[in-house]
């Protein structure tokens, strides 16, 4: 699998780029490919996407859009050329935040998206694109970022430890355990235990 291409932008299409390397030409399906200047150099990141009638390469300039094009190919009813055009017309950011918030109405709106398939999209993904790392200030105490840890390792996901750690922050400093015990109580009191 060809994980990255380097080399210069040679020409562009409606919905690709050919990529000079070594004296071979690379046609590389990207989306917005008019924000690529010829004769510039650029590293693609790249999707080989291979079937029985055809090879092609998706490049996308960040790790971030590639991680999110593989997470969206994944779908039912979503294929490469659906998912490069939701990422032609959406930031990476401002998707995740689209599926993390059941917001099926602007998924909707992406092109080449229905109503079955943004509902798919969020059941599929939601809880799954959100960062690893909890949102942290610097200055937080230690005792907090244990027990951020701790709720991880019970199975929370991402999402979930966001809001609570957010909650949690802005109480008086207690032990790790306590914030534990807190945050447990808050999550049943949530789904209504």
């Amino acid at each position: 699998m060809i994980a990255f291409i380097k080399g210069m932008i040679y020409s562009t299409t409606a919905d690709s780029v050919i990529i000079e390397n070594h004296g071979i030409g690379y046609r590389v399906y990207v989306a917005n490919p008019q924000n690529l200047r010829l004769n510039s150099d650029v590293i693609l990141y790249t999707y080989q996407q291979v079937r029985e009638d055809d090879i092609s390469l998706f490049g996308f300039l960040t790790m971030e859009e590639y991680e999110l094009f593989v997470r969206l190919i994944s779908v039912k009813g979503v294929g490469a050329r659906t998912a490069l055009a939701m990422l032609g017309v959406c930031n990476v950011k401002t998707l995740i935040a689209h599926i993390e918030n059941n917001d099926v109405k602007a998924l909707k709106s992406l092109p080449g998206i229905g109503a079955k398939t943004a509902s798919q999209i969020v059941l599929d993904l939601k809880g799954k694109l959100v960062e690893e790392s909890i949102e942290v200030s610097a200055q937080e105490n230690q005792e907090l970022k244990d027990a951020m840890e701790a709720l991880r390792a019970l199975g929370y996901r991402s999402g979930e430890l966001n809001a609570l750690h957010k909650e949690l922050a802005a109480m008086e400093e207690m032990t790790c355990d306590a914030y534990v015990r807190k945050a447990l109580s808050i999550m049943a009191k949530k789904s209504g235990v």
